[in-house]
C-alpha cells in the first residue's frame, strides 16, 4: 500500500556555496508529521512556501525506492518522502495525495534534477545514480493537510 514515509517544511536552504565545505546545519524542526498545504502557494513554514520564482516547483515529491536504504529527506531536500509510488513517471499529469484528511492534488510539472550535493549527503556516485529518478516538481492545486502514514 503506498504510504508517506516522511515529510519536510524547511524554513532555510542547506546546501549553498561548495559541497565540499558541507552543507549547513538542519534547523530543529524539518522533519515533520504533517504539513499543511496551500493550493497554488507550496508547504507553510517550507522555504519555497509564496515564492513566485518556485510556484510551479514549491513541492518536491521523491520516492523511497529510488534512494538508497536508509536514506531520507534531510539528505535529499525534497518535501514529501513516499514509498509505492513510481514518482518520476508522473510527470504532465495529477498526482493526489490522501492521508486522511482529504486529497490533496498537485500538478507534476517536471522532474527534480539531483545536484552534486547528493555525493556529499547521501553518498559517493549519488548524483549519478540519482538522475531520472530525484523526484518531481509540483504545484499544489488543493489546499489540505498531509500527514505521515498510508494513503487512502
Amino acid at each position: 500500500m503506498p504510504e508517506i514515509v516522511e515529510l519536510l517544511a524547511s524554513p532555510v536552504h542547506r546546501f549553498e556555496g561548495r559541497p565540499s565545505d558541507g552543507p549547513a546545519l538542519a534547523p530543529v524542526g524539518e522533519l515533520v508529521d504533517c504539513v499543511r498545504v496551500r493550493a497554488g502557494l507550496g508547504i507553510v513554514g517550507d522555504r519555497y512556501f509564496n515564492q513566485p520564482a518556485h510556484r510551479d516547483a514549491s513541492v518536491t515529491v521523491i520516492s523511497q525506492e529510488s534512494l538508497p536504504p536508509g536514506t531520507g529527506l534531510l539528505a535529499v531536500r525534497r518535501n514529501i518522502l513516499v514509498a509505492g509510488l513510481p514518482v518520476d513517471d508522473l510527470v504532465g499529469s495529477v498526482l493526489t495525495l490522501d492521508s486522511g484528511d482529504g486529497p490533496v492534488r498537485m500538478q507534476v510539472n517536471r522532474r527534480a534534477h539531483p545536484c552534486a550535493w547528493m555525493d556529499v549527503t547521501v553518498g559517493p556516485g549519488a548524483w549519478k545514480a540519482l538522475r531520472g529518478k530525484g523526484g518531481v516538481r509540483c504545484t499544489p492545486l488543493d489546499d489540505g493537510i498531509l500527514r505521515v502514514g498510508p494513503l487512502r
